[in-house]
């Protein structure tokens, strides 16, 4: 199952631990926001999208 990423950088704080969480799926702009990579990971571990999304902690993070 390919899962979906998306990420809502109107309400992302920054906090970078999906970057730390999976720093090929996530990166963070110039100004410290969220930029999804790769919005369909086919091989990303399902554990570790569970726990990026798991770590936002301001919620911005969405996988489907």
């Amino acid at each position: 199952m390919t899962a979906r990423i998306t990420a809502d950088r109107d309400i992302c704080v920054g906090a970078g631990n999906c970057v730390l969480t999976l720093p090929r799926v996530f990166d963070q702009d110039d100004e410290g926001l969220v930029k999804v990579l790769d919005p369909d990971p086919a091989d990303a571990p399902e554990d570790l999208l569970d726990q990026a999304v798991a770590r936002c902690p301001s919620g911005a993070i969405t996988v489907r």
